[in-house]
């Protein structure tokens, strides 16, 4: 879903950048971000944590509570997305054959965000939870938001 920003665009990220928000205690998430790593290619995508400064301003920004770590949050060169839309739009950043994915669009969005909303409020029962962050390896620093 599209979301409305409520406000200007937080000095975490440029109004030229594409950020996504993760849960840094997921197991699901955190796989999630290796794999934006490895097929995000071009290093577009800036990566950051919902339970960061800087996530939580970007949270607020979507118009989303910034305590709920239930969604994903994708915010392209200053519009934000959530939930399916954020995934789907991700996946426009991969290399082939991974962006591939974006087929989901044709899915209607009520039915995938029904889907979303049920592995996001059972992902620590279905796969765990972290008891550490993810601590980005030196050369891959730079994808990460500050903070």
């Amino acid at each position: 879903m599209r979301c409305t920003p409520t406000g200007p665009l937080p000095d975490v990220i440029g109004a030229d950048d594409v950020a996504i928000l993760f849960d840094a205690e997921c197991v699901v998430c955190s796989g999630w971000v290796h794999f934006i790593l490895k097929w995000d290619r071009e290093r577009t995508l800036r990566i950051g944590a919902v339970q960061s400064e800087g996530g939580r301003a970007l949270l607020t920004f979507a118009g989303l509570d910034p305590d709920d770590v239930d969604t994903m949050l994708l915010v392209e060169r200053g519009v934000p997305y959530a939930k399916s839309d954020a995934f789907l739009r991700a996946c426009r950043y991969f290399s082939f054959p991974m962006w591939l994915a974006r087929a989901g669009l044709v899915v209607p969005r009520f039915l995938r965000d029904f889907l979303y909303d049920r592995v996001a409020k059972n992902r620590y029962t279905l796969f765990g939870k972290k008891e550490l962050c993810l601590i980005p390896a030196p050369e891959e620093r730079a994808r990460f938001l500050p903070g």
